[in-house]
């Protein structure tokens, strides 16, 4: 379950009525909820829980701390990809031993912090950042743990944007080149071979590709122990998906027993790197309608938040349910198009899309948006970031304040006069 119902025609967070905490913050908003956060993450971690493995929540998805800190109470570990996340992490009490750093992009500055924190592997994704790495490693006297990440060339038959493991994307080496890369970072003074890597894609709605790139890594691990290297743990990455109200993705034990089934045998450990499995359906975000417009072939409702609060539908084309949230009597269902303030054709929420009935004033939730929401919110257009809420029982607490204007500027000067000559 999600955790986000309605009570006598109100939508409740848990046991929190929405209206209570527009009433107290404003809208827009985003609310999530602790215990389907603690829920998805216990669906990966239970059915693992006798043999050796580690889940490294994937912080891009929601990195706020309160959300960083309940997961790292659970016992998670978190994938990270800038030194931003890694500190946030620490800063959420989860240690870095239980972190593991990708990205195809790491700054020289990045892999110092890395080292010096001591997170568990560094997934390299490039000969070049292999050398560099080494490098960094050398001149500080320690030796790099590293993982490659091995593209395994397998469909994830999912957005273009968020497809990772074909050989056409950014990310990760081609499996055909692995074993050389492999056998240069053994040969690497300041590289110490730990792991296998690999992450195929986001929003996978089954577990065929999972298993087909789980075969693929198999096959290689085992060239790769026949060549002399030590392969500790075996990261098969995450992106299992959710339900957006398209369909029915797998639920997390299902896909974790399968992957488990299928390294029976194996005494390695397992790391899964869930983000929006755990966190996605864990949120919400309400805003309010302020404006009713009549086209002459179009009805737009007009909200206050806007696509640099919520990225998702602009960016990806994607649909996610609607809500009121307080519930009508009203049966007259139409389309329309749910557009925020924001200065572009593309600053929309939801298009021709059939809801109920809404008045000026009246709240929506949009469903499943706990994932890359806030995360990848910004100032566009000079809009304060909305704040952030989490709910346990019928407790809320802001674990993020809206932004002032001020503090939009606050890194900004004016040059002086003489400056202009």
């Amino acid at each position: 379950m999600t955790h986000f119902a309605y009570r006598d025609g109100v939508l409740h967070a848990e046991d929190v009525p929405l209206p209570a905490i527009a009433e107290a913050v404003g809208t827009p908003f985003y609310c999530y909820s602790a215990a389907t956060v603690r829920e998805r993450f216990r669906a990966f971690a239970d059915p693992l829980a006798d043999r050796d493995h580690l889940i490294a929540y994937a912080a891009k998805a929601n990195s706020n701390l309160a959300v960083l800190h309940l997961l790292g109470r659970e016992g998670s570990g978190l994938d990270i990809v800038s030194r931003g996340e890694l500190e946030r992490g620490r800063r959420a009490g989860i240690p870095a031993g239980r972190m593991v750093f990708s990205g195809v992009g790491k700054r020289r500055d990045e892999l110092e912090v890395a080292l010096d924190a001591g997170v568990l592997t560094i997934n390299v994704e490039s000969a070049g950042e292999l050398e560099a790495l080494d490098a960094v490693a050398r001149a500080r006297g320690q030796r790099a743990p590293v993982s490659l990440r091995v593209n395994p060339d397998v469909d994830p038959e999912t957005h273009p944007y968020i497809a990772t493991g074909l050989r056409t994307t950014k990310f990760g080496v081609p499996i055909g080149g692995a074993r050389d890369l492999y056998a240069r970072a053994g040969s690497l003074e300041g590289i110490e071979v730990v792991g296998l890597d690999c992450h195929i894609g986001s929003q996978l709605t089954s577990v065929a590709p999972f298993l087909e790139a789980l075969t693929r890594m198999q096959a290689l691990m085992e060239e790769l122990r026949a060549d002399g290297h030590a392969i500790r743990h075996l990261d098969l990455g995450g992106g299992l998906g959710i339900d957006y109200g398209q369909g029915d993705p797998p639920r997390p034990g299902g896909l974790v027993s399968a992957l488990r089934d299928g390294l029976a045998g194996w005494q390695g450990t397992l790391i899964l790197e869930p983000g929006r499995a755990v966190v996605g359906e864990a949120g919400v975000f309400v805003t309010e309608v302020l404006y009713i417009k009549d086209q002459p072939d179009k009805r737009f409702l007009v909200v206050d938040g806007a696509m640099n609060d919520f990225l998702r539908p602009a960016l990806y084309g994607a649909e996610q349910p609607i809500r009121p949230v307080r519930e009508g009597s009203g049966s007259d269902w139409q389309e329309v198009d749910v557009v925020g303030p924001i200065c572009e054709s593309g600053d929309f929420l939801a298009r021709q899309r059939r809801l109920p009935p809404f008045s000026t004033g009246d709240r929506m939730a949009v469903m499943a948006a706990g994932a890359y929401g806030a995360t990848m919110a910004s100032n566009y257009n000079s809009r304060p970031r909305a704040p952030e809420v989490l709910v346990s029982g019928d407790r809320f607490q802001v674990v993020r304040r809206r932004e002032t204007v001020d503090e939009l500027m606050a890194g900004e000067s004016l040059p002086g006069e003489d400056w202009f000559g």
